[in-house]
């Protein structure tokens, strides 16, 4: 029988601190996890928007009549 590879204690002590650490703070860890992600893509979303805020502006000063 061959003997523990160090893959095989890794996935050993993961388990039992899953088990033994506490579903909730894993839950909880995730849940903050994707409120991070969801941040993430909100502030990506906003700076495109800023960005094409600014061009929509500059066009229209570009294409204003002279005075």
């Amino acid at each position: 029988m061959p003997g523990f590879s160090i893959w095989h204690l890794l996935i050993i002590a993961a388990l039992v601190l899953v088990i033994f650490g506490g579903g909730g703070k894993l839950s909880q860890l995730m849940g903050d996890a994707g409120k991070g992600m969801k941040a993430f893509k909100d502030g990506l979303k906003d700076e495109e928007e800023e960005k094409n805020a600014k061009k929509d502006a500059t066009k229209k000063v570009d294409n204003a009549p002279d005075a």
